[in-house]
């Protein structure tokens, strides 16, 4: 078979080229040997649902009603989130938002404002 790496994020062996990324079918992630990680020289990248790279102190909105465990009621869509800190994981975006406390997001399900 191909001597093409694993994928950084899932580590799945079923990555494939396609000019110059790597590409991950079962997780999405798309990356160059050049950036085999998420860390660059500036940090972690993190992006909204619509491409837009995250820093920290944004201010995002949530684009999905989300269930919270243990809460009383769902994160509603369209809530906003101020003063964001992405950190590394499953959940990249740690925050506290209003009515609900400490929270971790994913990126995925935010736009930046």
């Amino acid at each position: 078979m191909s001597n093409l790496p694993n994928c950084p994020e899932c580590n799945s062996e079923y990555t494939y080229e396609d000019r110059g990324n790597f590409i991950c079918p079962e997780c999405a992630h798309e990356w160059t040997l050049a950036t085999n990680s998420p860390l660059e020289e500036e940090g972690l990248i993190v992006k909204d649902i619509n491409g837009n790279q995250l820093t920290d102190g944004d201010s995002v909105t949530v684009m999905k009603n989300l269930k919270v465990k243990g809460a009383q009621s769902d994160l509603k869509m369209g809530t906003k989130v101020k003063n964001i800190r992405l950190v590394e994981g499953d959940h990249n975006i740690d925050c506290k938002i209003d009515g609900f406390g400490p929270m971790k997001l994913k990126s995925e399900f935010v736009k930046k404002n």
